[in-house]
């Protein structure tokens, strides 16, 4: 499907628009300050420095700092963005790998980085998608999945890194399938075989021969995540198990003997780090939305917590120095930009390594998250987090809806969130609607299949709990969100109309058939899983009953929507149809389309456009400029 696009006559040349007016100069002039907010975050450590990711262009690209507070040396100098990063566990780091892609297609690319030379080259084929790269312990070989050979299923490979050879090590057709730990011995490894968020099986594989041996088969259907081996050839990981919440534990292959490391009470470990000689770990735990760094000892089972300093925000990226001495992490919060930190285990004294640029915003301005709840229509809670401006009420709000659904708003920072509680007087709410992580198997499994409305509902009982608030203005609600959030965006105008000013979505299923259908072919199994098989008549039935497509009459307010050419997760022919649909119902859309883009906009230019075409309809939709009565 195409459309009838014309470029917007003050955009670069990749943005294609549909119904977009011409942004005002105030417009640009009033986010050059939230534009130009800078973040760096950890990657690892290059020996006594650090290597991390931050921009100075046009994309996030590698940088490496020798001292606390020193020059960002930029390494990486790419159009496109440098993710993936993995670095040997070596004192004395000679090379390392990355991966990258073009144009937000996902179809990454493996490259290695020379330290001395600066020189970087592909060594993967340049075919498929190649995900999952790790090193092997000595670091003379890589494990990594690729779909080259099907361009669908990812295949387990082993590559030889001296000898330049590639052996395949696990070849399948069927989705899943991901390479997750290698054996300290390098004889066996650790791969796993994903069916859902609540459900993955974990097998121990011999890398000579291929046999492979399931692990925990007997513990029924479980998640598991986070695994590593331990210098024992016994097993950490994260699971449910026994639990609502995420637990650490530790299982002996050999006899599958299963127990518990770390427990906290009602919240998961999300993650952990290990230090290089696998004696200490530093454990994640998600309390509430807020990520809490503790210190575990795998010899003793002591556990502490680290940094109480920073609780009220988001640490993360933890890696221990080669001696296990330093712990390199990162920190954001609500009114604190991603930052690096060195923590002094001996002394638990914290420096902090970089300083990133608030583009011109007085940190004074910025306004902190605040954690509530509400009551939804079966008296379940749904936990939100809210952002109020400093002035009084009441206010107009927009409703942020994260996307996943597996996923989870976090209390991190956002200059566009301070933008509109600074700028526009909005105050912003984030809720973690069911369905959401971090709250318990049970809540993540409460939007699922033919259940997948009652996450719509909470955003409803949502606009009931902001008619009950003093400080809100209830008649000047409008709905954001991305992905899944963006198909809640389109779901809560067919419900929510008569309560709404417009809303605003990115990369959105408009419907879930459609969707299916068209999305990649190594993910559609996987989406299927969560969403509901469309290939069932009866699923089929359901899917459409609810998809925002064929309920277009229903929606009665204006749309702004964006959207990537290549995004291989929601397909852009869901926001084509949807922009059709609302023009031929003459509801007013605003479309935009980054011909560069894929799920998510990675390249500043597409950010700052973004933004401004998001304030300009924020704006128009407060003025009533555009707002269209109730039909």
């Amino acid at each position: 499907m195409s459309l009838p696009f014309t470029l917007q006559s003050h955009a670069h040349e990749n943005v294609v628009v549909r119904n977009v007016p011409t942004i005002d100069e105030e417009v640009l002039e009033s986010i050059e300050r939230y534009r130009n907010v800078r973040t760096a975050s950890i990657v690892d450590w290059l020996g006594d420095s650090l290597l991390i990711r931050t921009r100075f262009g046009e994309s996030s690209q590698l940088h490496r700092v020798r001292a606390p507070m020193g020059m960002r040396e930029q390494i990486t100098f790419a159009d496109e963005p440098v993710s993936g990063v993995v670095v040997p566990d070596l004192k004395d780091v000679q090379s390392f790998l990355y991966l990258q892609d073009v144009g937000g297609t996902e179809s990454y690319q493996i490259y290695e980085y020379d330290v001395e030379s600066g020189k970087q080259t592909m060594i993967s084929s340049g075919d498929g998608r190649y995900t999952g790269v790790s090193y092997s312990p000595d670091s003379s070989k890589i494990s990594y999945t690729s779909t080259k050979r099907t361009g669908q299923y990812s295949d387990l490979y082993i590559f030889d890194l001296e000898n330049n050879v590639e052996t395949p090590l696990h070849i399948v057709d069927e989705v899943g399938w991901s390479f997750v730990a290698w054996h300290p011995s390098e004889e066996k490894a650790l791969i796993r075989k994903y069916i859902s968020v609540g459900e993955s099986h974990l097998f121990e594989i011999d890398c000579n021969s291929g046999t492979k041996k399931r692990l925990l088969e007997d513990y029924g259907e479980i998640s598991i995540g986070g695994v590593e081996y331990l210098t024992d050839g016994t097993v950490i990981l994260i699971s449910d198990h026994g639990s609502d919440f995420r637990r650490l534990h530790r299982i002996n292959p050999e006899t599958s003997e299963l127990e518990v490391l770390v427990q906290f009470k009602e919240s998961d470990v999300s993650s952990y780090s290990l230090s290089w000689d696998r004696s200490k770990m530093v454990v994640a735990q998600n309390f509430q939305g807020y990520r809490l760094f503790h210190l575990y000892d795998v010899n003793t089972g002591s556990l502490s917590q680290l940094l109480p300093d920073f609780s009220d925000g988001l640490l993360g990226g933890a890696r221990f120095n080669a001696e296990g001495t330093s712990l390199a992490f990162t920190f954001q919060s609500a009114r604190v930009q991603n930052d690096v930190y060195v923590l002094d285990l001996a002394t638990n004294d914290v420096v902090r390594w970089t300083q990133s640029e608030l583009g011109g915003i007085d940190a004074d301005s910025l306004v902190r998250a605040e954690l509530v709840s509400y009551s939804s229509f079966d008296d379940l809670e749904i936990p939100a987090f809210i952002y109020k401006p400093k002035t009084d009420g009441p206010h107009p709000v927009l409703i942020y809806i994260h996307g996943g659904p597996a996923s989870q708003y976090r209390p991190g920072f956002s200059s566009r969130f301070q933008y509109y509680v600074n700028e526009l007087g909005i105050a912003v709410v984030a809720p973690n609607v069911r369905g959401s992580s971090g709250y318990g198997k049970e809540y993540l499994t409460l939007d699922d299949w033919k259940k997948r409305e009652d996450s719509v509902r909470d955003i409803g009982a949502l606009l009931d709990w902001i008619e009950a608030q003093p400080d809100l203005d209830a008649e000047r609600v409008i709905v954001d969100g991305g992905s899944y959030g963006g198909y809640m965006v389109l779901a809560c105008l067919v419900h929510y109309s008569d309560r709404l000013l417009g809303g605003s979505e990115r990369v959105g299923i408009s419907n879930f058939v459609t969707f299916l259908e068209n999305t990649q072919g190594y993910r559609r199994d996987l989406r299927r899983v969560e969403y509901g098989d469309e290939r069932i008549p009866e699923m089929r039935e359901f899917l459409e009953s609810i998809a925002p497509m064929n309920h277009i009459e229903k929606i009665r307010k204006p749309l702004l929507i964006f959207q990537g050419f290549n995004d291989p997760r929601v397909p852009v022919s869901e926001s084509e149809q949807i922009t059709l649909a609302l023009e031929h119902a003459e509801i007013p859309a605003w479309y935009v389309l980054y011909m560069d883009e894929g799920h998510g906009f990675r390249k500043k230019v597409n950010q700052d456009h973004s933004f401004s075409v998001q304030i300009q309809f924020l704006r128009s939709l407060l003025d009533e400029s555009i707002a269209t009565p109730d039909l």
